[in-house]
């Protein structure tokens, strides 16, 4: 009846995996993209930005290794060189990415797709017919309409400036932003982080978010709170003047990461009756839309909008839909990080969450001076944080700031995912000397 038995509209993550599995399943698979290769993550997200931070970082090991006997007394920096050498790896990543799909047996349709009925959709003039239609079309920057906005920049921009700019202001509190203030402040430019509220990274537990917040400060990022952009324009120098409700802030690059919003315009999807909530899909536990042919998942549904997220999706969508249905998708205790300098992770509860949800609770903290930079010179300091339920003494979240924190709060997903005990921590022997061990050596609550 149909030309596909599963058609995927969008090469993301989500979609990539959903296709290269339900083709291995011995079903016809088609994959429909109309950019690049591997979304949002490979191009303009999670690869270019951690390439980026890299960079970064390599400043602060070149300045660090002095204490330690080195001397780069002529070092400079090329943003030329990192732009090429980013582009030219996300290239291969996009090509393996094609042929990943096309060893799998998936058709690779180029193009953009737009519903013709809850079975059909059209590309390039023609149209496909599949039994089920998965939606992973991912996000896209939210930029606010006002006078002027054309004069900022996002941060798929960012990724591709001709030149690297002396000043940045960047505009927005969330992670996108926080990281993208230090990219830039580590490779040399001056940086304004402007937001509406009084908060960075407000959905993340605030003892560590104060304490990530006073280290960047204390790296020169210039944080100003309370601030409605009304705004922008360019002066005679060609820099963006961002016009507030209390000031007038210029730069060279004037970069909005104020959020993201579900990719969903001009798919046709109102004209197939599938529901939408403030931009994003409306699916039930199957990933399924209240059209039954038509799916969604991945940033698109805007439960979760990280990558390994959508990876998990599309193996649950796999197993609810092509398998035996035993799987649910948990969105409890999803580790993250933010990729800023000094780095920031956390999985579980931050100690406002445990609060609100009515958990007794003891805390356990420290922070230190990473030995690293007892002879480097840096004043960069290191936090840890452990969140303990006072009846069960099971570990509900875990915290930290510092090198490798990203690295380190992955091992401790799964000790928080498997409903570890900080007795359990206090038996297990450190690694020492290093950071980590401290999650493991803490026996004073504060």
């Amino acid at each position: 009846m149909y030309d596909y038995d599963l058609l995927v509209i969008g090469a993301g993550s989500g979609g990539v995996r959903a296709s290269r599995m339900s083709a291995g399943l011995g079903l016809k698979v088609a994959i429909v993209e109309d950019n690049m290769m591997g979304g949002t993550c490979v191009n303009v997200g999670c690869v270019p930005k951690k390439l980026f931070t890299y960079a970064g970082d390599f400043a602060h090991s070149l300045q660090d290794a002095k204490g330690y006997g080195w001397n780069y007394e002529n070092r400079s920096f090329d943003w030329k060189i990192l732009r090429y050498n980013k582009d030219k790896e996300i290239k291969r990543l996009n090509g393996i990415y094609e042929n990943m799909l096309k060893n799998a047996g998936v058709d690779v349709i180029n193009g953009y797709a737009t519903f013709v009925d809850k079975n059909t959709v059209c590309i390039n003039d023609k149209n496909y017919t599949a039994e089920r239609i998965l939606i992973t079309v991912g996000s896209t920057s939210s930029l606010p309409n006002i006078t002027g906005i054309e004069h900022a920049k996002t941060s798929f921009d960012a990724f591709y400036l001709d030149d690297f700019p002396n000043e940045v202001i960047i505009v927005g509190g969330g992670y996108i932003a926080v990281e993208f203030a230090s990219i830039f402040n580590n490779l040399g430019a001056k940086i304004k982080l402007l937001l509406r509220g009084n908060r960075i990274l407000k959905e993340f537990d605030d003892e560590t978010v104060d304490f990530v917040c006073n280290q960047m400060q204390e790296l020169g990022i210039e944080i100003i709170y309370n601030t409605n952009i009304k705004k922008l324009s360019k002066d005679n120098n060609n820099k963006t003047i961002c016009h507030t409700n209390n000031n007038d802030f210029s730069a060279e690059l004037v970069m909005y990461a104020t959020g993201r919003k579900p990719y969903t315009d001009n798919l046709g999807l109102q004209e197939v009756g599938v529901k939408i909530k403030d931009g994003a899909i409306i699916v039930n536990n199957d990933f399924q839309t209240n059209v039954p042919s038509i799916y969604a998942l991945g940033d698109v549904i805007n439960r979760m909008q990280l990558t390994p997220v959508a990876l998990s999706e599309a193996m649950v969508f796999l197993n609810r839909v092509y398998g035996d249905k035993t799987k649910k998708m948990d969105y409890t205790n999803i580790p993250t990080a933010i990729f800023c300098y000094p780095n920031m992770a956390t999985v579980g509860l931050s100690q406002e969450q445990a609060t609100e949800q009515g958990y007794k609770f003891d805390i356990y903290k420290t922070d230190f001076k990473p030995m690293k930079n007892t002879i480097s010179g840096s004043n960069c300091r290191s936090f840890v944080k452990l969140i303990v339920d006072k009846n069960t003494q099971k570990v509900l979240g875990v915290h930290m700031i510092g090198d490798d924190a990203s690295e380190i709060i992955q091992g401790m997903a799964i000790a928080v995912k498997a409903g570890l005990k900080k007795s359990d921590f206090d038996n297990t022997i450190g690694i020492h000397p290093t950071s980590a061990e401290e999650f493991v050596t803490m026996r004073t609550t504060s």
